[in-house]
């Protein structure tokens, strides 16, 4: 094997790459026009708020997946990631859950 063959191989795996990224960048930058633009269609502000965290949802995966490299790891990494989300919702659910009656004491 030739050192230029060598070369041209790893050039043509960074431009992979580089496709890759900017792909990424150019949907990241459409979800957040289409995040701006659902702030104008007025909606009911839970359906507003369900839909601005969904796209919030997909952009921080794309984000996590590709230019933190997640998409590549091991099982373990995924495993340690959903014990971290299933934290994060109990924890955000805890509130809901303890709240009653307006009041977080109960006298």
């Amino acid at each position: 094997m030739t050192t230029e063959h060598v070369a041209s191989d790893h050039a043509v795996d960074i431009d992979k790459h580089v496709r890759i990224y900017i792909t990424v960048f150019v949907a990241l930058m459409v979800l957040t026009i289409v995040t701006v633009a659902i702030s104008y269609l007025h909606l009911p502000v839970a359906l507003a708020v369900t839909v601005a965290l969904l796209v919030a949802t997909i952009k921080g995966s794309l984000v996590a997946c590709y230019f933190m490299h997640l998409i590549s790891e091991k099982k373990l990494i995924y495993a340690v990631l959903l014990l971290t989300v299933v934290f994060f919702a109990a924890l955000l659910a805890l509130p809901v859950i303890t709240h009653d009656n307006g009041y977080w004491i109960h006298e």
